[in-house]
C-alpha cells in the first residue's frame, strides 16, 4: 500500500513531466482577497483624484495683465495682478512672490482680487496664486513671470558738442538708448539707431530742454546748454572815445591818430547817433534827413579808411533810445507812439526826450542806421543807451508795451542780429554798471543781453557808483577796486553766453582828480579781473598818454 501509493505521486510526476506542460498554480482564497481589496484601492484612489480634478477643484483666471514680460516704472505704479474665482477661493488664496508669501497685500472684492506690486525692485520676479480645494490634489494656480526696468533712458552729448562759436552754424550731435525716443521743446528728434544731429544756423542761446521716453515708458527729461564762445576781434581791443565833433576837429584828430602811431590804443570808437539825437556822420537814412538828424560832421567811408589804412578797428557807437531829435519831431507830427510819455499822456521830458522802445519806427530808425555803417566798413557796432529812461517806473508810460521791458531791449538786439548778419560786424552794448545788480533798473539784463551781442561793455566808472557796492567804501578814491570787483561779477553774468567785457573806463575828474594812476589802476583792475580790453572815456576827447603803454 505504501510503495502504490508512493508509486502512484511519482508517477503522476513522471506523467507531468513527459506531459511538457508547466506546473499548474491553484490561487488560495486568501491570495484571491489579497488582490481584490489591492484593486479596490486603486479605484478608489483614482476616483478621488479625478474627484478632485475634475469636481471639487478650484477654478481661478488670471484677469491681468495677460503677459507683463517687460513693466517700467510708470507702468509698474499703476499695474495691479488681478485673478478670478469665486469669493470662497479668493479668500483662501495664497499669494507668493519670488518665494515669498504676500497674501496679506492681495484685496478681495467679490469675485475678483488683485494685489499692487508698486516699489518692487529691478530685476526678474515671479507671482502665483493658487489655492487649494477641500480634497486631495484638488488644487489650481496661476502665475506671471516678468522683469521690471525702472531706469530710465539717459542722453549722452558728443564732447565736440560741448562748445561752439557765436555767428557760426552749429551742430549738435548725441545719442539716446537705441529703442528711445527722444523729444525736443515736445517735438520729436529724428533718430538713427539711437543717434541724432541737430543743425542750427548759430548756437542756440536759450537752454535745450529734452525728453527722453524708452520702449516701456520710462521717462527722463535732460537740459543742456551749449557753452557760447565770443568772436574775438584780430587783437584785443584797447580804444578810446571820440565825438563826431571832435573827429572833425583836426588838432584833436591828430592826437588820437598819434595815440595810435605810437601803439598806445589800436581801437578808435567813432559817434554815429550821440545823446542829442544827432547823426554826425553824412547819413542818407530818409528819417535822418526829414528830422533834420543828419549833421554831416564827417564821411564816415573817409574816416573809416584813414583807420583801416593804420590797422585800427573802428567801433561805431549809436545811442538808441535817448533821442530828442527823434522825440520832438514825433510828437510835433502827432506821432505819440514813437516817444516815452508820462502817466497823464505828455512827452517824458527826462533827458530832454526818450523815444520808445516798444515802437518798431523807432527800432527800424536806429536798425537803418547800424546797417548804413556797416555797409562803410565800421566793424563793430555798439549801441549805447539800449535801456529805458533810469528813474521811478511809475512815471513812465510805454505805448504798446505787451512784455517787460528787458524783453523790448532782448528784441531790438535780436533784430539787429539779423540785419547786420550779412556783414560780418561785431555788435556791442553799453550797460550800467549797476546793471549786474539790478537790471530791472534800467531793463538791461546782462545775462540775456550777452546772449546776442559779441561783447557787453560796462560804464564802471568809479565816480558813478554809491559808496558801499561791491563792499568799497570810497569807489571814487579807490578805482582799483571797484573795477576789478564789478568786472569778476561782470564776467560771470557773460560767461558761456557768447559775450566778452569790454569795459568803459574812466579819464575823466568828477570829484577826485583822475591822472595817470588813477587811469592805469582800472587798466591793471580789469586785467586782474581777467578782462585785457577797454575803452577809455572823456567827453573831451583828450586823454591821459602817461596811462597807457605800448601793446606786448
Amino acid at each position: 500500500m505504501a510503495r502504490g501509493a508512493l508509486g502512484r505521486r511519482v508517477g503522476a510526476t513522471d506523467e507531468g513531466r513527459a506531459g511538457g506542460g508547466r506546473p499548474t498554480h491553484s490561487w488560495r482564497p486568501w491570495q484571491r482577497l489579497l488582490i481584490g481589496a489591492a484593486l479596490l484601492a486603486g479605484l478608489v484612489v483614482l476616483a478621488l483624484f479625478l474627484i478632485g480634478r475634475f469636481v471639487s477643484s478650484p477654478e481661478i483666471m488670471a484677469a491681468e495683465p495677460e503677459s507683463p514680460a517687460l513693466l517700467g516704472a510708470a507702468a509698474l505704479e499703476s499695474a495691479t495682478f488681478t485673478v478670478e474665482a469665486s469669493e470662497d477661493t479668493l479668500r483662501s488664496a495664497i499669494w507668493v512672490l519670488d518665494g515669498q508669501e504676500v497674501s496679506g497685500l492681495a484685496t478681495v472684492e467679490a469675485t475678483s482680487a488683485q494685489i499692487s506690486l508698486e516699489g518692487l525692485a529691478e530685476g526678474e520676479h515671479t507671482l502665483v496664486v493658487s489655492s487649494s480645494g477641500s480634497l486631495p490634489f484638488a488644487s489650481t494656480s496661476v502665475s506671471w513671470e516678468f522683469v521690471i526696468d525702472a531706469t530710465p533712458p539717459g542722453m549722452t552729448i558728443a564732447p565736440e558738442s560741448a562748445t561752439a562759436e557765436r555767428g557760426q552754424p552749429y551742430e549738435l550731435r548725441g545719442s539716446v538708448e537705441p529703442d528711445a525716443t527722444l523729444l525736443l521743446y515736445g517735438n520729436a528728434v529724428p533718430l538713427t539707431g539711437g543717434a541724432f544731429a541737430l543743425g542750427f544756423s548759430s548756437p542756440p542761446t536759450r537752454t535745450l530742454e529734452f525728453v527722453m521716453r524708452d520702449a516701456v515708458g520710462n521717462e527722463a527729461e535732460q537740459t543742456f546748454t551749449v557753452v557760447v564762445t565770443p568772436r574775438q576781434p584780430a587783437a584785443p581791443v584797447r580804444g578810446v572815445h571820440v565825438s563826431a565833433a571832435a573827429w572833425s576837429n583836426a588838432e584833436l584828430r591828430d592826437e588820437i591818430l598819434r595815440l595810435v602811431d605810437d601803439g598806445l590804443i589800436n581801437t578808435v570808437q567813432l559817434d554815429l547817433k550821440d545823446e542829442d539825437g544827432v547823426i554826425g556822420y553824412d547819413s542818407a537814412v530818409a528819417l535822418a534827413i526829414e528830422t533834420g538828424a543828419a549833421a554831416s560832421l564827417y564821411d564816415l567811408e573817409e574816416a573809416v579808411e584813414m583807420l583801416h589804412d593804420r590797422g585800427v578797428r573802428v567801433i561805431g557807437r549809436l545811442v538808441v533810445f535817448r533821442d530828442p531829435i527823434l522825440a520832438d519831431w514825433a510828437w510835433s507830427e502827432e506821432r505819440y507812439g514813437l516817444v516815452v510819455q508820462t502817466p497823464d499822456g505828455e512827452a517824458y521830458a527826462g533827458y530832454g526826450g526818450f523815444t520808445n522802445p516798444v515802437s518798431k519806427r523807432v527800432r527800424a530808425y536806429n536798425l537803418d542806421i547800424a546797417e548804413e555803417a556797416a555797409q562803410a566798413g565800421v566793424d563793430d557796432i555798439l549801441y549805447d543807451y539800449v535801456r529805458r529812461p533810469d528813474g521811478p517806473l511809475e512815471t513812465m508810460v510805454f505805448p504798446g508795451l505787451d512784455t517787460t521791458l528787458e524783453t523790448t531791449v532782448i528784441q531790438f538786439l535780436e533784430l539787429t542780429e539779423s540785419r547786420l548778419a550779412p556783414y560780418g560786424t561785431f555788435i556791442g552794448a553799453s550797460v550800467f554798471g549797476i546793471a549786474a545788480l539790478r537790471p530791472q533798473d534800467v531793463a538791461q539784463d546782462v545775462e540775456r543781453i550777452a546772449e546776442h551781442v559779441d561783447y557787453v561793455s560796462p560804464m564802471v566808472y568809479p565816480s558813478h557808483w554809491s559808496a558801499g557796492v561791491y563792499d568799497v567804501a570810497d569807489p571814487d578814491g579807490d578805482p582799483y577796486a571797484i573795477v576789478r570787483r564789478s568786472l569778476e561779477d561782470f564776467n560771470g553774468k557773460v560767461e558761456g553766453r557768447g559775450a566778452r567785457i569790454v569795459p568803459w573806463l574812466q579819464d575823466f575828474s568828477i570829484g577826485v582828480p583822475y591822472g595817470p594812476v588813477e587811469v592805469r589802476a582800472q587798466i591793471e583792475a580789469a586785467r586782474d579781473a581777467g578782462v585785457t580790453e577797454w575803452l577809455l572815456w572823456d567827453p573831451a576827447v583828450t586823454y591821459t598818454r602817461e596811462a597807457l603803454e605800448p601793446a606786448g
